[in-house]
């Protein structure tokens, strides 16, 4: 099934069921359940924008967007962990307050809840499980995040029904809002990395240049930039000076660049001894990069 498809099916049940859930937390008056009810209302809305910015991402490149759409569907991700970071403090807030000022509770509501809550998602968890991209993952992080969510109301609910320990509630919802406030910030991190231009994680450069000038004819390697469009594609561009312009040595480059998993390779091959009119790409503060950093064979 297609992943367009099945984020939409995710999207709805959500949405249905964080409407459900906000009636439910009211009457039980549970703040666990509206603290559920919150983190899948969050998530509905990051799940609808990802159908939306993953529709867009996959369209091919063109004049206005050369590098293609891939870039959209991490602004989703980055939408919905922005969400997802003030949901989960809005939660830790209101829950430190209620075990200020306790409320009485409705602990059958609370399980039957509980019990339909843990059954959705695990269902919107299976429809969205095995995506690749940063934003479908996170679509599915958070389907877990919220069966697990339901499955410590539910035990909660249990105890609480026995004990008559209400406080119980609070800590729950402090916990469950806690674990997502952390992997918000990870998925936030990773996603700032993207637009930051680091390079990513399973390139070493230093190790990169040393396999590039081992190739026969290469004689030095210089201006390589490694980076990644969307935390999967990676592009690299970098100057090659080489004993001869041969089309073979651009090859082997090519090839090696794409054995670490480098998928869009510019090669500029400069003959041995030829003045690089860049060798650094030094941004000084009276000279703009572009100018000075492009230069022409004449």
């Amino acid at each position: 099934m297609k992943t367009k498809k099945k984020i939409l099916i995710a999207f709805l049940l959500n949405l249905v069921f964080s409407l459900m859930e906000v009636v439910g937390g009211v009457l039980s008056g549970s703040v666990a359940i509206l603290s559920d009810a919150v983190h899948d209302f969050g998530d509905a809305a990051s799940i609808g924008l990802s159908f939306f910015l993953e529709k867009k991402s996959s369209k091919q490149p063109n004049d206005t967007h050369t590098y293609g759409y891939a870039r959209y569907s991490l602004l989703g991700g980055a939408i919905t962990t922005g969400i997802l970071f003030i949901g989960s403090l809005a939660v830790i807030y209101n829950a430190v307050y209620r075990l200020f000022f306790p409320t009485p509770l409705h602990y059958d509501g609370m399980l039957l809840l509980a019990a339909v809550g843990l059954t959705v998602n695990l269902i919107a968890g299976a429809f969205t499980h095995g995506g690749h991209s940063l934003n479908q993952r996170a679509v599915n992080l958070h389907m877990l995040e919220d069966a697990l969510g339901w499955l410590i109301v539910l035990v909660g609910a249990i105890v609480m029904r026995f004990t008559h320990f209400n406080a119980l509630d609070a800590i729950l919802s402090i916990i469950s809002a806690a674990v997502i406030l952390i992997g918000a910030v990870h998925n936030g991190k990773q996603i700032l990395n993207v637009f930051l231009l680091k390079t990513p994680k399973n390139i070493d450069v230093a190790e990169l240049k040393t396999h590039l000038l081992e190739i026969e004819g290469v004689t030095d390697v210089h201006h390589l930039h490694v980076w990644s469009l969307d935390g999967e594609r990676t592009y690299a561009t970098l100057h090659v000076a080489a004993t001869a312009y041969e089309a073979k040595i651009k090859n082997a480059v090519k090839e090696e660049l794409s054995s670490h998993g480098v998928s869009h390779v510019t090669v500029e091959m400069e003959q041995e001894g030829e003045p690089c009119l860049e060798k650094t790409c030094v941004i000084e503060p009276q000279e703009p990069c572009p100018a000075h950093c492009h230069h022409h064979h004449h």
